[in-house]
């Protein structure tokens, strides 16, 4: 859960719950990457693309939490991005694709209501 503590951050807020689920997507996104590695060239996308989104996601929860005046720009590209990876893990039948998959459907989301309109 996002440190309650960050002055512009409510329990309620729908900021703390993007900043969870872009720390939860990079999580999943590391681990759908290592488990990849060694599966063959068919799994180079897969691995590109969640390593490029447990940077991006990182970086969107960074920004979050220090208020920055980007972070709502940075919420859009986050969104695609992680539909994007999403997109590829759903083509795997793997365990550690499929649960990337749906953690970052639901970070998708959450960026997507912290883009602006």
């Amino acid at each position: 859960m996002a440190l309650l503590e960050i002055n512009h951050i409510d329990e309620n807020d729908r900021m703390a719950d993007c900043m969870d689920n872009c720390l939860e997507a990079a999580q999943a996104c590391e681990w759908c990457a290592d488990e990849c590695i060694g599966m063959g060239e068919e799994m180079a996308r897969c691995i590109r693309l969640c390593r490029d989104v447990a940077d991006l996601t990182t970086m969107h929860a960074r920004f979050m939490a220090r208020n920055s005046d980007y972070s709502s720009d940075l919420a859009e590209t986050c969104a695609a991005a992680c539909e994007a990876c999403a997109d590829e893990c759903e083509q795997h039948d793997h365990e550690h694709c499929q649960v990337c998959a749906e953690t970052l459907r639901e970070c998708a989301d959450s960026c997507r209501d912290m883009a602006p309109a």
